[in-house]
């Protein structure tokens, strides 16, 4: 199923299953790489198959043993369910992110919420305000931005989802914010949770994004304070 994100020029494709950042759409009338902004290039790397993807600006522990926790399989989160005053401009079902304390919470009800540890990005990455869920994606692909590739320019083009070395993890929320991403861990990745580490992602265990993942959907609002 299409949508159109610019009604003057271009398709795209309805955000579900597999995914890499600068969107890679694939249909019969060719294949596209699409950036946050919408634009659309050709693209060499997209896959025969529809693979709209999804890109995060995250750290770079990127080579590790594959992770083992997978969407629809999810274990319980780590801190359970907490008191949670959300007020009445924070409704059931909202994220909320607080970098200081290094935990997003999913608020269940007005006194309470499930908390997850994670990390969050790095001095001069930050940013605060609010967003939706975009798109939700499982075993994502990933294509690294600029911003990472600066860093590390020895990284491929696309690293496959599943992979070992693949920093998304078993899944990835995307946010309607330029190159941003709720998502899972590289085995070596999740010492860096509890820490600012990323790009401007938020980093979660694998079996805590897969919990996540199950709960949410697109349009959940998200509320990041620092």
């Amino acid at each position: 199923m299409w949508r159109r994100c610019d009604t003057r020029r271009f398709p795209v494709a309805k955000p579900q299953g597999r995914a890499l950042f600068h969107f890679v759409l694939s249909s019969a009338a060719g294949k596209w790489a699409l950036n946050c902004k919408g634009n659309f290039r050709m693209n060499p790397f997209a896959k025969s198959r529809l693979a709209p993807a999804v890109a995060a600006a995250l750290g770079l522990a990127l080579l590790a043993p594959a992770a083992e926790a997978r969407p629809g399989r999810a274990s319980a989160p780590r801190d359970g369910v907490v008191a949670f005053p959300a007020g009445a401009d924070l409704q059931p079902g909202t994220i909320v992110i607080r970098a200081r304390e290094r935990s997003l919470y999913y608020v269940v009800d007005a006194g309470r919420a499930i908390r997850y540890p994670i990390a969050v990005p790095r001095n001069g990455a930050e940013w605060s305000g609010h967003a939706r869920i975009n798109g939700k994606f499982t075993n994502p692909d990933w294509s690294p931005p600029a911003v990472v590739r600066r860093a590390n320019p020895s990284l491929p083009d696309v690293i496959p989802g599943g992979a070992p070395n693949n920093p998304m993890g078993v899944a990835a929320l995307t946010l309607d914010r330029d190159e941003i991403a709720i998502h899972g861990t590289t085995r070596k990745m999740r010492a860096s949770i509890g820490t600012a580490a990323s790009f401007g992602c938020i980093r979660m265990y694998n079996e805590d994004v897969a919990d996540l993942y199950s709960r949410v959907s697109v349009g959940t609002p998200v509320v990041m304070m620092r």
